[in-house]
C-alpha cells in the first residue's frame, strides 16, 4: 500500500507539500498540484483515514446503541439514520446491545475506543441501566432517540405515547365500540406504560367498562401478539376492537384470529401503532398511529451535529407527535 512518502518521492517534493495539496490548507503551485495528483493516481494511493482524524480530532463517524428486534420499526430507524448520516458526510457504526447492560455498556467503551463523534442511544430504557451510565461520559455528546428511564443531561427525542394510545381507542370509540381491548409492551418500558394510560383515558372520559383480562401486557413482538389475542379470545365475552401497542403484536394478532377461523374487521377490529413498512399490505391494510421515523432521525441527527459544535448549550427534549393512519382493519358498527 502506497505511502504519502511514496507520493512525494514520486512527485518529486515534501511530504508536508503532499499534506497541503491532499487537505487543501495551504496554497500550492497548479504545477506542483498536477505532479502530486498525477503521483496519487499512478501509485494508487488513498489517504490515511485514521491519520486525519488523529490530526482534526473528528472521525467523521457515528455511533448508534440499538436493540435489535424481528419488529422491522428498529430497522426503518436504523436504515433512516444511516441516511442522514450520509447526507451529512458521516458514517454510522451500529452496535447491538441485545438488550444486555452489560453488552450495552460495552459496546459503548468499543465505539468510544473507535473515536466516534458522538453517540445515539436508542436503548436507554435496558433493564436495570443505572443513571450513573451515560453520566460518566460527560465530553461525549450523545442523543437518545427514545424515552429515559431517568432525567439526564442528554438531548432526548421520544413520542408522545399517552398521546397515541389515547388517540388510538378515541378512533375505536368513534366507531361504535365499546368492548375495546389493550394488549401493551412490556411493564418496564415507558412507552407501553404511556399507551396503556392513553387507553384507559379514553375509555374513562368515554365511560366505558374495561371488563378484567382486556388489559394485557406483552412484548412488542409478533409472538406476543399472538399469544395475548389468543388469551383474548377465550374470554368469556371476547373484545369488539383490540388497541394493539405496536404493528408488530397487531400483526400476531391477525395471525391469532386466523387461526380461530376469524378475520380482521368482520369479527374483531384492530388498530396498530408506529406504522411500520409492512402495515399498509397486511390483509386488510393495517390502521395504525404514526410514528415519524424519517422525522425523529432527520431530528436525532442534527441534534447531535449541533451538541458536537455547541457542547456547552443546555439539554432539548424533543416530543414528536403521533398520527392516525387510517386503513381497513376497523369496522363501524
Amino acid at each position: 500500500m502506497a505511502t504519502m512518502k511514496d507520493v512525494a518521492r514520486l512527485a518529486g517534493v515534501s511530504t508536508s507539500t503532499v499534506s497541503h495539496v491532499i487537505n487543501g490548507n495551504r496554497y500550492v503551485s497548479e504545477n506542483v498540484k498536477a505532479k502530486i495528483n498525477a503521483a496519487i493516481e499512478e501509485l494508487n494511493y488513498a489517504p490515511s483515514a485514521l491519520a486525519r482524524s488523529l490530526k482534526v480530532k473528528k472521525t467523521k463517524t457515528i455511533g448508534m446503541l440499538v436493540t435489535a428486534s424481528d419488529n422491522s420499526f428498529y430497522s426503518e430507524i436504523v436504515r433512516s439514520v444511516e441516511s442522514n448520516c450520509y447526507e451529512r458526510g458521516y458514517s454510522l457504526i451500529l452496535c447491538n446491545t441485545a438488550g444486555s447492560v452489560t453488552r450495552m455498556l460495552s459496546s459503548m467503551e468499543t465505539l468510544l475506543q473507535k473515536r466516534v463523534d458522538g453517540l445515539l442511544i436508542m436503548c436507554s430504557e435496558t433493564q436495570k441501566l443505572s443513571s450513573d451510565a451515560l453520566r460518566c461520559y460527560p465530553l461525549v455528546p450523545m442523543v437518545i432517540m427514545d424515552w429515559s428511564p431517568f432525567d439526564t443531561y442528554n438531548d432526548i427525542i421520544k413520542d408522545n405515547s399517552l398521546q397515541g394510545g389515547e388517540m388510538a381507542t378515541n378512533y375505536l370509540i368513534s366507531r361504535g365500540f365499546r368492548k375495546i381491548a389493550c394488549i401493551t409492551g412490556p411493564r418496564d418500558k415507558t412507552p407501553a406504560r404511556q399507551r396503556l394510560a392513553g387507553y384507559r383515558k379514553a375509555m374513562q372520559d368515554a365511560r366505558l367498562e374495561i371488563p378484567a383480562g382486556y388489559e394485557i401486557y406483552s412484548d412488542f413482538e409478533f409472538a406476543g401478539g399472538l399469544s395475548s389475542m389468543k388469551q383474548l379470545l377465550q374470554l368469556p365475552e371476547p373484545p369488539e376492537a383490540l388497541f394493539a401497542g405496536n404493528d408488530a403484536m397487531a400483526i400476531g394478532a391477525y395471525q391469532a384470529l386466523y387461526q380461530q377461523g376469524l378475520s380482521v374487521p368482520d369479527d374483531i377490529s384492530i388498530i396498530g401503532y408506529d406504522d411500520i413498512a409492512i402495515a399498509p399490505y397486511l390483509l386488510p391494510p393495517l390502521t395504525t398511529i404514526h410514528q415519524p421515523k424519517d422525522e425523529l432521525s432527520k431530528l436525532a441527527i442534527d441534534s447531535l451535529l449541533y451538541r458536537m459544535d455547541n457542547p456547552e448549550s443546555g439539554p432539548n427534549q424533543l416530543i414528536l407527535t403521533p398520527k392516525l393512519i387510517e386503513r381497513s382493519s376497523v369496522a363501524s358498527r
